[in-house]
């Protein structure tokens, strides 16, 4: 009978030190939150006022100034004015249904999201290409980041730094990041090596070469990666609203809380709407930018 029972069910810990090592991790981290949570929300001050400043500029400023920005912004990116149409139809859309200032909220905290995860995911997966050390150290980061359930993240953030903007672009980033990370140092590693062999003859120095010719070369597969980091940061907007983050997301919550089909449906259909801009806006800047590295190397 011992035999059966040992082989139906998983030896496991003794229950009681389960429950004390569950205990004593969760007694330092409450301590460590107490004693340094503070300094560590003081830290994030100055991006918490950026954050408020955009967003009320977003807010703020008349629908007709902000639409024509987002218009020369999407041309710019894309010169098409058939994509710069539907972004128009999709944004009058928005602003008809009463949603245009949760979506500016919205805007405001993914623009905030993708700039913080390419200014920190573009050096790590150039350092990435750059180390097989680096890159053997950060792909098992990035696999855990990525398979990690997105309610996760938000418990030692609140814990950590409470209800608010800031814990969820954290949370935002955090699950968003991997993407850029793995899509740079890829577009690295792919460029020829032939071509570096020719700027290396040239004279060309290691930063040269980065500059001068895997970064342009690898831009399109960046730029996929750019694209998937903005369809994560607006996938994790309704869960990062649980933790106060204002936007669509909010009145997606309460719909899903109060049984309004219809709120609902509406700010679900403004977030696809918002992703599918910035989708192919980021699309369409990618193609232009391997058409041109294409002629340049062509040429």
């Amino acid at each position: 009978m011992a035999k059966e029972s040992w082989v139906t069910e998983f030896p496991d810990m003794e229950r009681s030190d389960l429950i004390a090592l569950r205990k004593t991790l969760d007694g330092a981290y409450r301590e460590f939150s107490r004693e340094h949570g503070d300094l560590i929300e003081s830290f994030f001050d100055p991006l918490l006022a950026f954050l408020v400043w955009f967003e009320n500029l977003l807010i703020g400023a008349p629908w007709l100034l902000i639409l024509a920005v987002i218009i020369g912004l999407a041309y710019a990116a894309s010169r098409s004015w058939k994509l710069c149409l539907g972004v128009v139809g999709a944004l009058l859309t928005i602003g008809y249904f009463g949603m245009w200032e949760n979506t500016m909220r919205t805007l405001s905290v993914i623009t905030v999201c993708t700039l913080l995860s390419l200014v920190l995911g573009i050096p790590v997966g150039i350092a990435m290409a750059r180390s097989d050390r680096v890159r053997k150290l950060v792909t098992p980061m990035l696999d855990i980041m990525q398979t990690m359930p997105a309610f996760v993240y938000l418990i030692p953030v609140v814990m950590l730094l409470g209800i608010g903007k800031i814990p969820g672009v954290i949370a935002v980033v955090i699950y968003a990041i991997p993407p850029v990370i793995r899509l740079t140092n890829l577009g690295i590693r792919l460029v020829d090596k032939e071509v570096l062999e020719a700027a290396t003859a040239y004279g060309a120095s290691p930063w040269q070469r980065l500059w001068g010719v895997q970064l342009p070369l690898a831009m399109p597969t960046i730029m996929a990666g750019i694209n998937q980091t903005i369809m994560m940061a607006l996938a994790m907007v309704v869960i990062a609203s649980m933790i106060g983050v204002k936007g669509l997301g909010q009145p997606v919550l309460k719909s899903i809380t109060n049984q309004y089909f219809t709120l609902g449906l509406l700010n679900g259909l403004a977030i696809v709407a918002l992703a599918i801009i910035f989708d192919r806006v980021s699309q369409a800047y990618a193609r232009r930018t391997q058409k041109h590295s294409g002629g340049a190397g062509h040429a």
